[in-house]
């Protein structure tokens, strides 16, 4: 079964930071674009950052640029997304998703809809004082 997990969410000040995980099982990230988006209450979802397989090709939402970081150990079969100066409204459920290159595009990461490749559960970041 192909399954993605994150973790490291949580309640952080304004200014503070959040490193959050994506642990992959049941198949290897290796040949997956990788990408982390949020969805905050009453909002829909949005892409926050996706990462290309091989050539660790990046790209960010404009709220986030400068601000956070992706990257991935295909040894660890695990992708993470470094917050730093976190905002209130950076507060969202995060999800990661994986996209196998085989299919998809890079370019089309960041608007990926659920439907497609396969997604983790969520983690909740609160930023608030």
């Amino acid at each position: 079964q192909l399954q993605l997990v994150e973790s490291g969410g949580g309640l952080v000040q304004p200014g503070g930071s959040l490193r959050l995980s994506c642990a992959a099982s049941g198949f290897t990230l290796n040949y997956y674009i990788i990408g982390w988006f949020r969805q905050a209450p009453g909002k829909e979802r949005e892409g926050v950052s996706c990462i290309s397989s091989t050539t660790l090709r990046t790209s960010y939402a404009d709220s986030v640029k400068g601000r956070f970081t992706i990257s991935r150990d295909n040894a660890k079969n695990t992708v993470y997304l470094q917050m730093n100066s976190l905002k209130p409204e950076d507060t969202a459920v995060y999800y990661c998703a994986a996209f196998s290159r085989a299919t998809f595009q890079f370019t089309q990461c960041a608007t990926a809809q659920f439907g497609n490749g396969v997604w983790g559960q969520g983690t909740q970041v609160t930023v608030s004082s």
